[in-house]
């Protein structure tokens, strides 16, 4: 039975009814990302060179097939995954969800969770380097993928490596804000790239 809403209450998130595919089959994953711009897209478009590098992979397909830093990321994942739900009590998720106004804007981000009505995400990075100041590309990532879910702020979670070895017991976190200023600039990017994709697919 579906609670009642009264006049006061929030309408509660949407975002499951907007679940295209799950990572956990590649196929139909992948299928419908090539269809799309994902948030991986959407983190590499850092002006029109790379706007029209991104529309030449999506229209031909993308060669790279990963290497040993994203192995060690893909490897890591679920323990730090583990960590975020133990500690902030965001969920993993495999979800490919669609925005609520284009089929084609997508989003597959590594947490998600409601939490006192608010869609709340976590994107959870490996890197060799100590994060300082995160990087424009994840930021641009974790806004596309709030713009897509309807996420009012997403958890940040990096672990830091040395050969591979976490150098903490724990990794780091921090929270990243809805950026609707931000958005507004990603989706009319995010447009350009589907308009040089050419017809849907």
């Amino acid at each position: 039975m579906q609670p009642t809403l009264s006049l006061w209450d929030e309408p509660l998130p949407d975002h499951t009814a907007r679940i295209l595919a799950q990572s956990t089959d590649r196929v139909a994953w992948l299928r419908a990302r090539s269809r799309g711009v994902t948030a991986t897209d959407v983190a590499r478009l850092s002006g029109p060179k790379a706007l029209q590098a991104v529309a030449l992979e999506k229209i031909n397909g993308r060669r790279f097939g990963g290497n040993v830093y994203t192995n060690h990321g893909k490897t890591r994942e679920p323990d730090i995954a583990r960590w975020v739900s133990t500690n902030h009590h965001i969920d993993p998720s495999a979800a490919l969800f669609h925005a609520r106004g284009d089929e084609r804007h997508l989003a597959t981000p590594d947490g998600v969770a409601v939490v006192d009505g608010t869609l709340v995400l976590a994107e959870i990075k490996t890197t060799m380097k100590p994060i300082k100041t995160i990087p424009r590309s994840y930021l641009r990532q974790v806004w596309w993928q709030q713009y897509v879910l309807g996420a009012e702020r997403t958890l940040f979670v990096w672990e830091h490596h040395v050969d591979f070895v976490p150098v903490s017991s724990e990794p780091k976190c921090t929270w990243i804000e809805r950026d609707d200023n931000e958005i507004h600039i990603l989706v009319g990017l995010a447009n350009k790239l589907l308009e040089l994709m050419g017809p849907r697919r």
